[in-house]
């Protein structure tokens, strides 16, 4: 389906005119900011030499600071932020958003792609941004297990090699995060994927593997064919955008994978179709299902190492624990987005009702919801989170009843009052908009995302029931 023209339609990122008027709709508002998650998309865009699109981390990450430190000074002397942008190299862009900040490669490199050595990890290991690093462990570095964990591990495992899983002991025991070790499974489980019987488990993989792959033999083809080719080249053009720091995913068999996995997709549910944003939402699905079979960190694994069946497997299970995902939000991505308009008004709403003051402030400075929410709904946080952060997310969301549309609403509402003093900190509309996506989560860890759940579940506890919360 076309794309939503506020998503297409881009000004540069240098043209940052200060807000006078309050803006009529999101189409107004994207000409007159750039969302950074967005690099574009016309339709000559040659990604393969795209010099002209390097982006310099350590200018949208001074932005970000001045935001938040230091913004009075910034609006006193709004020509710092010119000055900056006009000391870069000629062959950078800036970036305003936090998730985006982490995207600085060289125009080289983004020519010429090195190939790969066949082995279990790269021999010369790049230094991983923190954000970018997949590691579900604490950002301040806790040891890899306690003695809490180990009893929580052995606790999964007895529940998962009984004869019937108790589901609903399995979404308990799994709110609080699922150990890496038995992850996978439990993913499996938990998204309704695999039957709770384990002896119908090994039947209902390959039965569902070899179904997958039938998809594949019967519609991949057709990605030629006139009537799909729009569909393809968009997913052919978001896939290399995919958390494009993480080596792992710049592999082109991976990226492969994904392709024939939305794809298939797309062509299977037509009243949406491919829409941008769907692409991110494979990669918790196959980061969970690669840990599987490696041993290390997987953000260098070279995936050649891996045989044909192992790779065929990750793939469908991919495939279908993203279909059972997609098909509780498909209204999100049908035409004009529904679901997403109706979640961010439901956000408003509720905000205005948890913190009033912080509402208050937004309407002060003509700030909408749809400015900075609609990619909170529309990639479920992951433009905002490292992909550490959403992993140990999806394990809560898996276990909540609607957990990635109802409780999502909860969490994007804590997740907003998580930062009530910087924005309150913010007096104009500009810098308001530049905070909300830039927010500093690059250091968060299980912890964070811990405390983010807790106060999520406090707020449905507190307004899920009581209907009067959505209206004034």
């Amino acid at each position: 389906m076309p794309l939503p023209s506020f998503i297409k339609d881009r000004s540069k990122a240098n043209a940052l005119p200060m807000k006078s008027k309050k803006a009529s709709s999101f189409h107004e508002f994207a000409r007159n900011t750039s969302d950074a998650w967005d690099i574009g998309d016309d339709e000559d865009e040659d990604f393969s030499s795209s010099s002209a699109q390097t982006l310099n981390s350590k200018v949208a990450k001074a932005t970000a600071a001045q935001v938040l430190e230091n913004h009075s000074k910034l609006r006193a002397k709004p020509e710092r932020a010119q000055s900056a942008i006009s000391d870069m190299p000629t062959n950078c862009k800036v970036i305003k958003s936090n998730s985006e900040a982490q995207l600085s490669r060289t125009s080289e490199d983004a020519c010429v792609r090195t190939p790969l050595p066949k082995q279990q990890s790269l021999p010369l290991r790049p230094v991983i941004p923190l954000v970018a690093r997949i590691s579900d462990q604490n950002a301040s570095g806790a040891p890899p297990m306690t003695v809490r964990e180990k009893t929580r591990l052995e606790k999964f495992r007895q529940l998962l090699s009984s004869h019937n899983t108790d589901l609903d002991e399995l979404r308990k025991c799994s709110w609080p995060g699922v150990p890496r070790e038995v992850r996978p499974v439990t993913w499996r489980l938990l998204s309704g994927y695999l039957p709770a019987n384990m002896e119908r488990r090994k039947l209902t993989l390959q039965r569902k593997r070899e179904e997958y792959f039938g998809f594949i033999q019967q519609y991949y083809d057709s990605r030629n064919e006139e009537h799909h080719q729009d569909t393809y080249r968009q997913i052919h053009i978001d896939i290399p955008r995919t958390n494009p720091l993480i080596p792992l995913f710049q592999q082109p068999l991976v990226q492969e994978i994904f392709e024939r996995i939305l794809f298939i997709w797309a062509i299977r549910h037509p009243a949406s179709g491919y829409v941008q944003g769907i692409n991110d939402l494979v990669t918790p699905f196959f980061v969970v299902f690669l840990s599987e079979y490696v041993e290390e960190d997987v953000e260098n694994f070279d995936v050649t190492n891996l045989s044909q069946d192992v790779l065929r497997s990750i793939e469908a299970d991919s495939f279908w624990c993203m279909s059972k995902l997609l098909d509780g939000i498909q209204d999100n991505y049908t035409f004009a987005q529904p679901g997403i308009q109706k979640k961010v008004k439901a956000l408003e709403e509720l905000v205005s009702r948890i913190d009033e003051q912080v509402h208050n402030h937004f309407r002060k400075y003509e700030v909408e919801y749809l400015q900075f929410a609609f990619r909170w709904m529309n990639n479920l946080l992951m433009r905002e989170l490292p992909l550490r952060c959403t992993i140990r997310l999806w394990d809560t969301y898996q276990s909540e009843p609607e957990g990635f549309s109802h409780f999502h609403l909860y969490v994007c509402a804590a997740f907003l009052i998580k930062w009530r003093k910087e924005i309150l900190d913010e007096e104009d509309f500009q810098g308001l908009l530049m905070l909300l996506q830039n927010l500093p989560t690059i250091h968060w860890g299980n912890e964070e995302i811990g405390l983010l759940l807790a106060e999520a579940y406090r707020l449905k506890y507190m307004f899920a029931d009581a209907p009067n919360h959505y209206r004034r």
